[in-house]
């Protein structure tokens, strides 16, 4: 196996000339960077990262702790934190911490011991024990997707990374109002969040924009899950003046609710309309396909390598919190017709930071279609759909493209 040394006598260099190209230590004249790197590619030469670590103290890799990796959303930003960190010439160890406080500190740990140079970590719910190891440790740490802004307890000692959250929850709601519907219910996300406070309060703004009071018992927790979103949606279509109309809070909540509405023969949007918070690739495969909140993962990922870099470089920089826009995806199962006002294309964008292009002239003086015989009863204050000509399909016959119900148990969303 060829040594430094090999590289540079070939070269015609010395040995400290090598490993200044290898670790960037110090400026190297182009000419002789360029011979050292051809002495490098003709002899095959493999550098020692254990050993380089020992000179530079660093060993130019990254620890992220995500929660729920599986999950689409949460596998778009590692895809994007990881083509970032190699760009710069970095590796990346990850650990999932379970969403779980106490674990998240173990794995944090142990990145640490692995002497990362910084982390990346989306927080649990109750993120004090991982602030306090971060903080105590001096370790150069970027906050992922939760936020700690505006938590009395906490002070937010970390540079921060995530999406809007409030503004984009609010213009699903004003969407769904500008067609027609009083009754709008959030399956909302785990309590303690800041994706999930954030949503509900965004929810609580749109209501207030379109004019509508707050009924807090159309507000149920789903848990960023299916299983709680489910059990969620069914409590909500329980009550005595159900919802006519959903907002899902993350990916895996969607697919909760969807299975519930499909329990009891709802059909998205005849019964019942829906929009959600995250986009997802299969989402447009769905019958009917869903008008969605995307939020710009990979982006996200490679801004929080950008952050930590950053940081590495001047640690005595102040503290800072990004958020990026996201972008309202407008499709069918808000109730909008194919063909209207965007909600024909494959994308059905309209960007993020436009109007919404929902107007109270959506709301027709056609005659209404009567909700379905068997659920009259139940649905009495329902806001019913605009009459269409023909059959739409029915969300309760998905066809399973790549279907996310598979397997049985979902991993936990966004929030």
């Amino acid at each position: 196996m060829p040594t430094m040394a090999d590289v540079a006598r070939s070269a015609g260099v010395s040995v400290a000339t090598v490993s200044h190209v290898l670790n960037e230590t110090r400026p190297v004249l182009p000419h002789t960077r360029q011979a050292v790197l051809d002495a490098i590619e003709e002899l095959g030469y493999t550098p020692n990262t254990l050993a380089r670590s020992l000179v530079t103290s660093r060993t130019r890799s990254i620890g992220l702790a995500v929660s729920a990796i599986s999950n689409p959303y949460f596998t778009e930003i590692l895809q994007g934190v990881e083509t970032a960190a190699l760009e710069r010439g970095y590796s990346l160890l990850i650990a999932d911490p379970h969403d779980d406080p106490e674990h998240e500190r173990k794995v944090v740990q142990l990145l640490h011991e692995r002497r990362v140079d910084g982390m990346i970590v989306a927080p649990s719910a109750d993120p004090r024990g991982l602030l306090a190891y971060l903080g105590r440790h001096a370790v150069p740490a970027v906050l992922l997707d939760r936020v700690i802004d505006g938590r009395a307890d906490i002070a937010p000692l970390f540079d921060q990374v995530c999406a809007e959250n409030t503004e984009p929850t609010a213009r699903l709601v004003t969407h769904l109002a500008a067609l027609g519907h009083r009754r709008i219910g959030l399956v909302a996300g785990l309590p303690g969040l800041s994706t999930t406070a954030e949503r509900v309060t965004g929810y609580r703004q749109g209501l207030a924009s379109a004019g509508l009071p707050l009924d807090e018992s159309l507000v149920v927790p789903g848990n960023s899950e299916s299983a709680g979103a489910e059990r969620a949606t069914a409590a909500l279509m329980s009550l005595a003046a159900p919802p006519t109309a959903l907002v899902t809070a993350n990916n895996a909540m969607t697919i909760g609710a969807l299975r519930a509405l499909r329990a009891q023969g709802l059909a998205v949007p005849d019964d019942i309309a829906l929009c959600c918070f995250d986009d997802f690739a299969w989402a447009d495969l769905f019958s009917p396909r869903l008008t969605a909140v995307a939020q710009p993962s990979k982006e996200i990922g490679a801004e929080a390598v950008r952050v930590l870099l950053e940081r590495l470089a001047s640690p005595a920089r102040p503290v800072r919190t990004v958020r990026l826009p996201c972008t309202f995806v407008h499709r069918t199962s808000c109730g909008c017709r194919e063909g209207e006002d965007g909600a024909d294309g494959a994308d059905g964008e309209d960007g993020a930071a436009g109007q919404d292009r929902s107007a109270p002239s959506r709301l027709r003086s056609e005659e209404v279609r009567p909700a379905r015989s068997r659920q009259q009863s139940a649905r009495s204050q329902r806001v019913p759909q605009p009459k269409r000509s023909g059959h739409p399909e029915h969300p309760e016959h998905p066809e399973h493209p790549e279907h996310p119900e598979h397997p049985e148990h979902p991993a936990k969303g966004t929030l």
